[in-house]
C-alpha cells in the first residue's frame, strides 16, 4: 500500500514538473493563448449575422469597415465570417491528420522498433520508398484519385478525403520517430526485467515502452498539426483540396489571386490566420519538447 502511494506521488510530481516547465516557456504560453483564441473564434463562427455562402452583389469588394471587419469578397460575402468557417475546416483537417498518423504510425513504428530484424526491414521499407517520392505531387495525385472514386462517404465528407490524403503520407514520419525511440528504449534494464518476469511482447510494447516514448510522439504530432494545415492550404490553393463554396483558408487565398492588387485584404486576412495558427502550434511544440526533455533539470527558482 505504501509502495503504491509512493509510486502515485512520484507520477504526480513528474506530471507537475512537465506542466511547470511548459508554462515557464514564454513562447508556449503565448502560442497556447493564440491557438485557444483561434479555436474559440472558429467555434463561435455561427454567431456571425452573415451567411458564409450567401452572395450580396451590392456589397462586392468592400474594404474593411465596422460592418465588415475583414471586408467582403467578389460575391459580397463577409470575409470575416468565411475566414472563421474556413478555420473550422483547416483546423479540423490538421487534427484529423494527426489522429490518422497516430493510429497508423505508432503501431507500425512500435512493432518495427521492438522486434527489429526482418520485421523492421519489411515495415520500414514502405515509408522509405514513399518518402523518396515528391510529396506535393503524391498529395495532388492522391487527392485527384480519391475525388474520382465513387464512394458516398468521401463525396459527402471532403474534410475526411483531404485528411486521409495528407494522413497517408504523414504517418510515415511518426513511424520513423517511434521506431527510433523503441530501438533505444528496448535495450534498457526495465525492459529486460519485464521479459525475465514473463511479460508478453504486447504488454512490454504498450505498458512499459510506450509511456516512456510518449514525449517525443506528442511533440512530433503537435508540430504535425501545423504541417497539415499548410498542406491543406497548399492543396486547396492549387484546386485539389476543399472545393468552393465551402471555405477553407487555402481556397480563400486561391480565390484572392485575381484581386490581390486592388483588393489585398482578401489575401491578407486568410494568410494571417494561417500564419498565426502555424506559428502558435510550433511554439507549443517547442514548449512541449523542453517540458518532456529528461535531461532538463529544474532550478530552485522555477
Amino acid at each position: 500500500m505504501t509502495e503504491s502511494f509512493s509510486s502515485k506521488k512520484r507520477t504526480e510530481t513528474l506530471s507537475g514538473m512537465i506542466w511547470k516547465r511548459f508554462w515557464k516557456h514564454p513562447g508556449a504560453v503565448g502560442g497556447s493563448i493564440v491557438l485557444g483564441a483561434l479555436v474559440l473564434a472558429v467555434l463561435l463562427a455561427g454567431l456571425s449575422p452573415y451567411d458564409p455562402q450567401k452572395s450580396d452583389l451590392g456589397s462586392r469588394f468592400e474594404p474593411p469597415s465596422w460592418a465588415h471587419p475583414m471586408g467582403t469578397d467578389a460575391l459580397g460575402r463577409d470575409l470575416l465570417t468565411r475566414v472563421l468557417y474556413g478555420g473550422r475546416i483547416s483546423l479540423l483537417v490538421g487534427f484529423s491528420v494527426v489522429i490518422i498518423a497516430l493510429l497508423i504510425g505508432v503501431p507500425v513504428g512500435a512493432v518495427a522498433g521492438y522486434f527489429g530484424g526482418w520485421v523492421d526491414n519489411l515495415l520500414m521499407r514502405i515509408p522509405d520508398t514513399a518518402l523518396a517520392l515528391p510529396s506535393l505531387l503524391v498529395l495532388i495525385l492522391l487527392a485527384a484519385i480519391l475525388r474520382e472514386l465513387d464512394a458516398p462517404l468521401l463525396e459527402k465528407n471532403p474534410v475526411l478525403t483531404i485528411a486521409g490524403v495528407i494522413g497517408i503520407l504523414s504517418w510515415m514520419f511518426v513511424a520513423r520517430l517511434v521506431r527510433a525511440t523503441y530501438l533505444s528504449i528496448r535495450e534498457m534494464d526495465f525492459v529486460t526485467a519485464g521479459r525475465t518476469l514473463g511479460a508478453s511482447d504486447f504488454r512490454i510494447i504498450v505498458r512499459h515502452i510506450l509511456p516512456n516514448a510518449i514525449g517525443p510522439i506528442i511533440v512530433e504530432n503537435t508540430l504535425e498539426i501545423g504541417y497539415a494545415i499548410l498542406e491543406e492550404s497548399g492543396l486547396s490553393f492549387l484546386g485539389f483540396g476543399i472545393q468552393p463554396p465551402t471555405p477553407s483558408w487555402g481556397n480563400l487565398l486561391s480565390n484572392a489571386q485575381e484581386h490581390m492588387t486592388k483588393h489585398p485584404w482578401m489575401a491578407i486576412f486568410p494568410g494571417i490566420m494561417i500564419f498565426l495558427a502555424v506559428i502558435s502550434i510550433n511554439y507549443i511544440g517547442d514548449g512541449l519538447r523542453d517540458a518532456f526533455d529528461p535531461y532538463k533539470v529544474m532550478t530552485k527558482s522555477e
